[in-house]
């Protein structure tokens, strides 16, 4: 048992695919965040054009 317990501790083999899905999510949230906020500043810069015309 104790053999089986340190053979998976010691086992690296899906580390890397692990890191790859973080930072995979990280960088999706950031794009969300980003793009969430330039959609905000986007309209509000057409809402002032818009009104400058009115």
């Amino acid at each position: 048992m104790m053999r089986m317990a340190r053979k998976l501790w010691q086992d690296e083999s899906g580390v890397s695919t692990v890191e790859y899905a973080l930072l995979l999510s990280v960088l999706v949230v950031g794009t969300a965040v980003v793009w969430t906020a330039l959609r905000n500043a986007i309209s509000a810069a057409i809402t002032e054009v818009a009104n400058t015309f009115s």
